[in-house]
């Protein structure tokens, strides 16, 4: 079973998220920050992670950066506010890019072509 790391600071935002993926197979955990973020990523296996660059701590551009020097492989989907991110996002080592606000079923569409 796939273990989906959701990092977002918006506690809604994150139940919403993890209530979905759940309902669609998926085990998933939530973290509230960019510092927990990374000591999960160094110590639990993961297949995939949703990333805010928004988070307290470590901001998102800081988890990025820390997970390509880790020598990180899974695929990491950028999901943010900040509309002019993209390039940068996907530059810095993500694979994808969901603009917030966003529609529960593109973010799942996201996922599954990066888990295929």
């Amino acid at each position: 079973m796939c273990l989906i790391l959701i990092v977002e600071d918006e506690a809604r935002l994150a139940a919403f998220v993890e209530k979905g993926l759940r309902q669609n197979g998926f085990n998933t955990r939530v973290i509230g920050d960019g510092e927990q973020a990374l000591k999960e990523a160094r110590s639990q296996p993961f297949d995939l992670m949703i990333l805010d660059l928004g988070l307290p701590k470590v901001n998102g551009w800081g988890v990025l950066q820390e997970l390509k020097r880790l020598g990180n492989v899974q695929p990491v989907i950028v999901m943010t506010a900040e509309t002019d991110a993209r390039k940068v996002a996907l530059e810095a080592g993500a694979q994808d890019y969901i603009p917030k606000p966003f529609r529960f079923q593109d973010l799942l569409t996201a996922i599954k072509a990066q888990l295929a």
